[in-house]
Parts: C-alpha cells; sequence; structure tokens
C-alpha cells in the first residue's frame, strides 16, 4: 500500500469503473471501518490513504473529476436564467389600456326605469326552454 501511494502507479479501467461510483467508495469506506476496529490503526490509517488515492486516480480516469468540476451549481444556473429573463416591461396596448380603461374609476352604473319590454319571437322547436 506505501508504494501505490507512493508512485503514479496506473489503476485498470476495470477497477475504476467498479470504484468510482457510490458502491465503490462505501466498499473502500467499509473496509477502513472494519480495518479500525479489527486491525492495528496503523494498517487502517495507511489503507484510508490508499483508499483516497485509489478514488482520485480513478475519478481521473474514468472523468468523473473533470464533469464535476466543469458542471455549474443549481445557483449559477439559476443565475444565468434570471440575466435572459429580464424583469417584463408593460407594452404600449397595456400602458393604453390601464390610462384608458374605465374598469374600477369609473362610477357605478346607474339603471334607468323604462316603458320599454323586449320581446322574443316564438322561435318554435329551435330551443328547449321556450
Amino acid at each position: 500500500m506505501i508504494v501505490y501511494v507512493v508512485l503514479p502507479i496506473e489503476v485498470p479501467s476495470m477497477v475504476c469503473r467498479l470504484v468510482d461510483g457510490p458502491v465503490g467508495m462505501v466498499a473502500v469506506f467499509a473496509v477502513a471501518v472494519y480495518l479500525f476496529f479489527n486491525a492495528n490503526p496503523l494498517l487502517a490509517v495507511l489503507f484510508l490513504l490508499a483508499g483516497y488515492e485509489l478514488l482520485r486516480r480513478c475519478s481521473s480516469m474514468t472523468g468523473t473529476q473533470v464533469i464535476m468540476k466543469y458542471t455549474p451549481t443549481q445557483e449559477k444556473k439559476d443565475q444565468k436564467m434570471k440575466k435572459m429573463n429580464p424583469p417584463k416591461k408593460n407594452t404600449l396596448e397595456e400602458e393604453v389600456v390601464e390610462q384608458m380603461a374605465p374598469v374600477g374609476r369609473s362610477e357605478p352604473a346607474q339603471f334607468m326605469a323604462s316603458g320599454f319590454s323586449p320581446v322574443a319571437d316564438n322561435v318554435g322547436s329551435a330551443s328547449m326552454y321556450v
């Protein structure tokens, strides 16, 4: 393990595919915990360093390190989206309607009494409600 930590030994790609994932990381951590409880603590610390080096080398070999470095975080994505979507301004039509529309600004409607009474002709069978 000391030789592996000190020298730049390449890890086979098959091993990297197994180790460079959640299951591999948990396995390395589990072996380290096992060594801390059931072996010499110096051996466990050495294995912890070798496990870290293994994960570091595998992440650079499989490309995980590069992906994590250049993938933007959600905060950066949100900032870019805010720049692309500036605050909405009123259009000319909305401004004119706002100035000219009587809704909400005029007096209530005044109803006048009238002698006029609308009458509808008989529509025959065109309507069910007649």
